[in-house]
């Protein structure tokens, strides 16, 4: 299991019991170090006083918060655990609400939400509850020196949560829109027809990061002493006419697979119909001829 990321109580009106959270899911890439380019070595970054004109060790240094230009009060450790809130310990269920009315825009990160000791029970009984009436409960949440509003909703497994984001910090959507008017109903005919043909169950593992997948090849070419040759950018038609080009995409999506077409254009073993239309097409052949 995953390190936890938070320990506490979860509480709903009078029920409380003990859960952990620790991280779902984590972005995965190519790591760099930095380097000398002269002879290879790494480089260190160094802490530096511009008051003293000195590097300093990190143990000297405090945080500060700048209410002016260049003067700042000083926060020690302690006086952010006295600011902690309620929820830094405990997480309070606020309210329920049908899970359809929660825009995927404010989720931010993904957490499992697992009970702690003695409190299989409950949480057993919570989540067997979201899980029947279709609502997924909303919660206040201190961790990483912030407080969260959480999404709390039930799994194949057990309780998620996600972190969301505020209101006020979620772009309006205003900002960006469409004009469904210009939209003809032939070619949403169309488009509607290639997203059917395109339909497929969800399946996450059928997706790769190539540009990671490229990064770790090039790497290991380089490490052989082999030639690095860059990958090359797949065509892109220009579209003309949309209608066009729907069909056309149309056409590809419901071309069969490879095996499937030589395996019609060649079948195992010929039909006795097949066998005897044969001869006859040969003979009229030669009749005309």
């Amino acid at each position: 299991m995953a390190s936890t990321v938070w320990k506490g109580h979860l509480t709903f009106g009078l029920v409380s019991f003990p859960v952990k959270v620790f991280s779902a899911a984590r972005s995965d890439s190519v790591h760099f170090n930095q380097l000398h380019k002269t002879d290879s070595s790494r480089v260190k970054q160094v802490l530096y006083c511009q008051a003293e004109d000195k590097p300093i060790p990190r143990d000297e240094i405090v945080k500060g918060y700048e209410y002016e230009k260049d003067r700042y009060v000083v926060v020690g450790d302690e006086d952010i655990k006295k600011a902690a809130p309620k929820s830094s310990r405990v997480m309070e269920l606020q309210e329920f609400v049908k899970s359809q009315e929660v825009d995927p825009v404010y989720l931010e990160s993904s957490y499992y939400l697992a009970p702690d000791d003695a409190g299989e029970k409950p949480y057993a009984l919570l989540l067997e509850a979201l899980r029947r009436t279709g609502y997924v409960g909303l919660a206040k949440v201190t961790m990483h020196n912030r407080e969260h509003v959480v999404v709390l909703r039930p799994g194949d497994q057990g309780m998620l949560m996600h972190t969301m984001y505020y209101a006020d910090e979620v772009r309006k959507s205003e900002e960006f829109r469409a004009d469904t008017s210009l939209v003809k109903e032939k070619e949403l005919e169309l488009a509607m027809s290639l997203v059917e043909s395109l339909a497929a169950q969800f399946e996450p593992e059928k997706y790769t990061d190539s540009y990671r997948d490229n990064l770790q090849a090039m790497i290991q070419a380089k490490l052989q002493g082999q030639e690095v040759v860059e990958a090359p950018a797949p065509p892109m038609a220009k579209v003309i006419d949309i209608m066009e080009a729907l069909k056309q995409s149309l056409a590809l999506a419901k071309k069969p697979p490879a095996s499937v077409k030589e395996a019609r254009e060649v079948p195992a073993q010929a039909k006795p119909s097949e066998a005897v239309a044969a001869p006859a097409e040969a003979r009229r052949r030669r009749r005309s001829s």
